[in-house]
Formats: C-alpha cells, structure tokens, sequence
C-alpha cells in the first residue's frame, strides 16, 4: 500500500494537504511543526480514534488531544493506492464520535469499496491489525523501543508454524491459568470451596456429639453458679451496711475539718488587718528591689561624676596656652593663619625694588663716566657721580629694610617658639584640639552631673512613695528598713490567709461532694431511729469491689451458660441425621478427588505449552535476531554484530571482538535507539505481509543520532524505500543535506 495525499482537519491542522511520493519521503518542519499530529492522523485515517479512551493525569484521550484548534469537526481524507487501485478514504464526525463517519470509495469511479469498512479499514489494508502495526511500521515520537503483544505474538508465530494466526502462547497461557484459577484461586475457586464444605460438614458431624455431652455440663454447672450468687448477694447486704458506716463517719469528720478551717481564718484575719492585694504587694517588692538598684546606681553614677569632673580639670589646664590666651579655637587658628601669612611675606619681600633702581643707577654712572671721559665732557661726569651716588644709596636704602623685616619674621617665629610658618599653624591646631577635647570633657562632666541628680529624685520619689504605701497598713515605718519589714510581714500573713482561705474551700469543697446521710439513705441512721444503738459493722473479707466483680462474673456466667443450654437444645434439633452428614461428607469428598484430578492435569497441559512455546520461541528467535543484527551491524558501521531478543522483546548487543552481548540500558541513548530501530525494522520485515506492503513510518526516529549514523540509518531506509514507502518526519535541516547529496528521497 503507498499513501498518496493526505488532507486533515485535525489538532493544529486545519485543511492542510501532504502530497507524497513512493519510496523514500523526507519530511522536515520544525518543532510544533505538525509532524506528530501528521502520524497521529496517519494512524487515525486507518484504524479510528478509540472512543473508550480517556484522559488521565498525565495523558490526554486521543480524541480530545488532537480536537481541531479552530473548532471545526475532525475530518480527513486519504489518497492512496492499494492493489493497483486507488482508493479514497474519508473520516468525519459523527454523532458523539469525532471519526465516527467513514467512507472508502474508487477514486476513478466513486463507487464504494465493498467490504471496507471503519472498523477493519487498517488491517484489511495493512493485513495486519492496529497493536501490530504500532508495534512494527509505526514509530511514534519517542516510541522506537518494541514491547510484547498476544496479536504481535500470534503474528509472529505464524511465521515458524502451520501460518494460523488464531494460536497466542500468551493467551493460551492466561486461559489455562484462569482455568487453574477456577479451581484453585484463594477463597473463590472450587477446590477451597469443596475443602471448606466439606470441612463444615466434618465440623457438624463433631459438633453433634459435642453438643449431647454441652447439655449435660451446662445443667450441672447452672446449678452450682445459682447456689454461688445467693452466696455473694448476701455478702454485698452486709458490705452496703459497712459501707453506709463509713460515708457517715466520713461526712462528720468532714463537717469538723471545715469548722476548725473556719475558726483559723478568722483568727489570721483578725491579726492581718486591712491588707493591700497580692499584686499591689508584688509591685511594692518590686519598687523596694528598684530601690536598691538606684542606690547602686547613685553610687556608681557619683564615681562617675567625680571622674568626669577631674578629667575636665586637667584637660581645662591642658588646653591653658598664653600664645592664644582668651581666644577660643577659631579666633586662634585665625591669628596663627595671619601671623604665619605675615611670616611668609616678610620671608619674600627681599626690597627687590630698590637694589634693581640701584643697580640701574650705578650702570648709568658707569656709562655716563665712560662717555665723558671719551668726550671729555665735564658735565657727563658730574652726571654719572650723582647717578653713582644715588645708585648707592638706594641700595644702602634696601638692606636695612631687608634686616628690618628679617628681624620681624624672627620675633614672630620665636614668639610662637617654632621655626618656620607651618610651625605657628601646628601649634594653633594643636591648641584648637586640646580645646575641643576640654569641650567635650566639659559636656561628658555634666551629663555625669545631670545623671546624678536625675538618681537622686528618683530615688527619693521611689522612697516616698513606698512609705505612702506601706503607712496603710504599717503607719509606724518611717525608713527604708522600715518599708522592707512592713512588706515581708504583709506577704506572709498573705500567704497565710490564702492558704487559710484555700483550706477552707478544700474542706467546703470535700463537704459538698459528700451526700448528707439521711435515714431514708443510711441503714446506719435508720437503725438509730429504731433506738437501737448503732454499732459498725465487722470489717468484711472482701472489699465491696471485689464482691461486685464477683457477683457480676457469676451472674454473667450463669446467664452464658443459660444461653448455651438454650443454643445445645437448639442446635439437637438443627444439627440433623448423623447419618445423612455421613453421606453428604463422602460425596463432596468423591467431588473434591476429581477436581483436584483436574488441576493436576491443567498443571500438566500448562508446562507442555511452556515448553511448546520455548521450541516456538528457539525456532523463531535465530531468524528474528540475525535479521535485526544484520541491520544493527549496518546502522553501526559494523560496530556491532549480533542482537539478541528476549521473550518480551527486550533487545541486548554484542559488538565486534566482545564475548558477551551488552545490555540495552548500559549503551547509549542514540545507540539505543538504533538497536530498537533495527529491530523494528527486522520485526516489520519479518511480521508484515511482503505482498503490497504496509508504509513505514517515523516520527523524529533519528533525532538522537550523530551525523554518521544517520546517514547510515538513512542508507538503510532508501533500500528499504524499494520494497514500501517509508515517511520520515524530523525537525533537523540535515536529511535534507544528505539527501542532496545521496540522492534517492522524496
């Protein structure tokens, strides 16, 4: 069969159409591309959408993964060629069902094709039905590994046997274990179900003769337990006397504990007086524990002050400086800055301009001394000696200020005791810190001072208001001792009065759960009445608990063993003839024999088909192996040789120059996937009618192997391209590349 042309609606797809060729189709889309939804619709086309399906957790049901994006109903149509003719398949919805309507016309003719209908379209087409055809020529994403099928199984065993494809050794298998199952399963097969009926009937035969000799140790024992309960009511009369004793003893010692509680609390009231609470108490002890701690406080803060005041005394005296005597920091490093400016100017001011006016003058006389003295003019050389003159004083002029202002910057260097100008500027930014550092002493001594006083009336307020509160009850307390001793006695005769006042409510208490005795209720009272003096009772042997124990055991007893004389004289007249449960016995035995006969023979039959299907299985699997190794060896490169496959078709490798073959989870995921594609392969080749052969088809089949091998695989999907149409679905550009250069794919 060769698929044509495509058209669905459906998922993703809405009227899209695939045109397809013979041979070898390479399909490339990228990832959410329709590649799977193509498969998906392939598959449906073919053999419906099952409509039992439902979703899950992690599944959704067919029919509503792949309902149309649009809304439209799902529908498709196929083009293909089958036997020479070509054919037109149409899925649409019908009723509840998204696939449910189908037609399959000529596609010349348009004339329907007879006997081709939506339930056996794949497997009349494909010759093989839906599970085979997953399991061979389709390859899901994701699907490449094959797992075992009753309808794989029996098409697999046509191939070494007669070719009746109604045999399965699994089916056959799981009905002769339903049919052991019936006979022997737990509590529901007939086996138990003979053993448990027959055990009853050899339990009712027993329990007749059991049932004779109940009845006669039933009356014996009845007569003694009602002889042994008159004994024990007795017994209890005469502990219910003692008893009523004891509750009036009881209930007059209570009424004494609480007169005598009552008369203490009077008295402990009488001698407290008027007491503040509890709380108010516990406050004040805690005011008096304040107390001590300001004390210690106080303390600490005067040696505090005390240290504070005498580190400002010495920095005060530190920050003493004549130099800078009633100037505060800034005012000082002013003068400084100034006196040290003065310094620098009177270091650059050398009277540079008089010994230049100077030097002028005298260099003028030269010239004018030299001209006259060429010319022998008389007035040139009065000139040039009164140039010369003033030249001289000028500079004359010049050096005694140059000594004068030399002799300031001296006197102002030295008052400051330095040497150079940065020298003045130091010692005023040394003064400005030990002022700062005074300031700061200053501050630190009067917030110790400050600290202090703040104590002090705090101390002070705490002490009276503790003597306003203890002059309440203690108006003799005048000190802090006195407030102490006033607390600790008011807190004792607190704690004396709740005791007191709990120790009466303990005795109300145990009075009020005591009944009064009366004499409708004490037997003691009544008697008294009568003017009979009463007397207690004996003390018993048994306390009353024991007595009733006793006495509820027989009565419980005596009333058991009545209502088994009653069930023996019942079960005489339902236990039946001895004789016929002997009959009855003997024929489910016989019944029992024969069906354990048969299982042993279903045992029997079920390890010959095990057997049976081993030599199947022996016959089969050298074919199956040496076809799926043959591809393997190609897909590899010759990597490996040999494949070998289990019962449930789980596939192991041997590669070339190893002894033992490798499991598949020890190889890598992309070889992995190649060993199940040769084994799909192999089981299609194998499994499948050669005679117009189903399509291959694979979805993203060859997305985890490398370059090489997939020009390989691709290698083997052309030849096999010769002998039925392969479509291959995949997301990579590099098919495409392989395939300009091979050649040989659609």
């Amino acid at each position: 069969m060769k698929i044509k042309r495509m058209t669905a609606t459906f998922g993703r797809l809405e009227g899209a159409v695939l045109e397809l060729r013979e041979g070898l189709n390479i399909l490339q889309a990228p990832n959410e591309g329709g590649k799977s939804t193509w498969c998906a619709f392939l598959r449906a086309m073919l053999y419906g959408i099952p409509t039992r399906e439902r979703d899950t957790k992690t599944t959704l049901a067919e029919k509503n993964r792949y309902a149309p994006w649009s809304g439209s109903p799902m529908a498709g149509e196929m083009l293909l060629t089958w036997r020479g003719r070509d054919i037109l398949l149409r899925r649409f919805a019908r009723g509840a069902s998204p696939f449910g309507g189908f037609e399959a016309v000529d596609a010349a003719t348009g004339e329907p094709i007879p006997g081709l209908t939506g339930e056996n379209c794949g497997e009349t087409l494909l010759g093989v039905g839906r599970e085979v055809f997953q399991r061979s020529a389709f390859v899901g994403q994701s699907g490449l590994p094959v797992d075992a099928d009753p309808e794989l199984e029996r098409r697999i065993a046509a191939l070494v046997s007669s070719g009746e494809e109604g045999v399965s050794f699994s089916e056959a298998e799981q009905t002769l274990k339903g049919w052991l199952n019936r006979r022997k399963h737990n509590k529901t097969g007939l086996i138990p179900k003979l053993e448990g009926e027959l055990g009853e009937v050899e339990r009712q035969c027993a329990a007749a003769l059991q049932n004779q000799r109940l009845l006669q140790e039933s009356e014996v024992q009845a007569g003694a337990l009602e002889a042994r309960r008159t004994e024990l009511e007795a017994e209890q009369a005469a502990q219910r006397a003692r008893q009523d004793w004891v509750r009036l003893d009881q209930y007059r010692s209570a009424a004494q504990d609480l007169e005598e509680a009552q008369s203490q609390l009077s008295a402990l009231e009488r001698e407290a007086g008027p007491l503040p609470d509890k709380e108010a108490l516990g406050e004040a002890q805690g005011d008096l524990a304040y107390f001590n701690a300001l004390s210690a406080g106080l303390k600490e803060a005067r040696g505090r002050q005390e240290a504070a005041q005498a580190a400002l005394e010495a920095a005060q005296a530190e920050a003493e400086d004549p130099r800078f005597s009633g100037l505060d920091p800034e005012e000082a490093w002013d003068k400084a800055s100034r006196d040290a400016d003065r310094v620098r100017a009177l270091a650059g001011r050398t009277g540079r301009g008089l010994p230049a006016a100077g030097v002028l003058l005298l260099l003028a006389a030269g010239a004018l001394g030299a001209g006259a003295g060429l010319l022998r003019q008389p007035l040139l050389l009065a000139a040039a000696a009164v140039a010369a003159a003033a030249g001289a004083a000028l500079l004359l002029t010049a050096r005694r200020q140059a000594a004068a202002r030399r002799a300031e910057g001296r006197r102002l260097l030295a008052r400051y005791g330095v040497e150079d100008p940065d020298g003045i500027l130091e010692q005023a930014r040394a003064y400005r810190e030990k002022r700062l550092a005074a300031e700061e002493a200053r501050r630190t001594a009067q917030a110790a001072e400050e600290a202090r006083r703040d104590l002090t009336a705090q101390r002070e307020a705490l002490l009276q208001k503790l003597l306003a509160f203890v002059h309440g009850f203690a108006p003799a307390a005048t000190d802090l001792f006195g407030v102490s001793t006033a607390l600790s006695r008011a807190l004792t005769l607190g704690e004396r009065l709740a005791a007191a006042r709990v120790k009466v409510q303990g005795a109300r208490k145990l009075l009020d759960t005591l009944p009064e005795p009366t004499p409708e209720n004490n037997v003691i009272l009544r008697q008294a009445q009568g003017g009979k003096a009463p007397a207690p009772p004996p003390p018993m042997t048994h306390t009353p608990q024991q007595t009733a124990a006793a006495l509820s055991a027989v009565t419980g007893e005596l009333q058991r063993v009545r209502e088994a004389l009653s069930h023996a004289r019942g079960q005489r007249t339902a236990l039946g003839d001895p004789e016929e449960l002997g009959g009855r016995r003997e024929a489910l035995s016989q019944d029992l024999e024969a069906r354990r006969q048969e299982y042993q023979a279903l045992t029997l039959a079920l390890e010959a088909l095990e057997e049976a299907n081993g030599q199947l299985r022996a016959r089969f699997s050298p074919a199956l192996n040496q076809r799926a190794g043959a591809i393997f060896s190609a897909l590899t490169g010759g990597k490996y040789q040999e494949v070998t496959l289990t019962r449930e078709l789980e596939a192991s490798a041997r590669e070339a120059g190893d002894i033992r073959p490798r499991r598949a989870l020890t190889l890598s995921r992309g070889t992995v996937d190649q060993l199940y594609l040769a084994v799909r392969l192999a089981v299609c080749q194998l499994a499948l009618p050669g005679e117009d052969p189903a399509p291959l088809v694979l979805d993203d089949a060859l997305s985890d192997f490398d370059d090489s091998r997939m020009a390989l695989a691709l290698n083997c999907l052309r030849d096999l391209s010769r002998e039925r149409q392969v479509l291959l679905f995949t997301c990579h550009s590099r098919e495409q590349r392989w395939m300009e250069q091979a050649g040989g794919a659609q």
